[in-house]
């Protein structure tokens, strides 16, 4: 990852900050699905739609996190995986703004996951829940229902894992 100190400043234009465009078109998708999703689809298992052998449209609720994480747990979770959200997307546009602009593949990473971290968000602050309705399956068994937003969330996090391997890769010294 490429970091500059704290005493090298960059212009707004200059830092990742500029790929928060990337955030704000997943935000948008992510909120424009579920709002669609929500209107025209009945919510509930019975009333899902059979698109593929391997895949079903289905409008459910998550009162939790990800794979239902602490959805019984009498709704305090709302309020801490809320808290969750803003810190990590404080902290990642903290590291866009100091990560020059054309550092793509961390910049992007971060960008997908607050554009989903806020997408979810918005879920839990407005509605009390999170809406998903994708629903992959082999056979009987049902990966958990998931959104656009835990897609973004899931691709910025496999970028940043494959970042971090990639700057190592620059680090190691070529031997001849």
């Amino acid at each position: 990852m490429t970091m500059l100190s704290s005493k090298q400043a960059l212009s707004l234009k200059q830092s990742g900050v500029r790929w928060l465009w990337l955030a704000a078109l997943v935000f948008i998708l992510d909120i424009g699905s579920k709002l669609l999703v929500m209107s025209t689809m009945e919510y509930g298992w019975p009333n899902r739609i059979e698109l593929l052998p391997f895949f079903n449209l289905l409008y459910v609720h998550n009162y939790g996190a990800a794979f239902s994480f602490l959805s019984d747990a009498g709704g305090w979770q709302r309020w801490l995986f809320t808290a969750i959200a803003l810190a990590v997307c404080s902290l990642l546009v903290f590291w866009m703004r100091r990560s020059p602009v054309s550092n793509r593949l961390a910049n992007s990473a971060y960008a997908l996951i607050i554009g989903g971290a806020l997408g979810n968000l918005f879920d839990r602050l407005y509605h009390g829940f999170v809406v998903d309705f994708l629903d992959f399956y082999v056979g009987t068994h049902h990966w958990p229902a998931f959104n656009i937003a835990d897609v973004a969330i899931c691709t910025g996090a496999g970028l940043i894992i494959l970042e971090g391997f990639l700057a190592d890769k620059k680090k190691q010294p070529v031997n001849r």
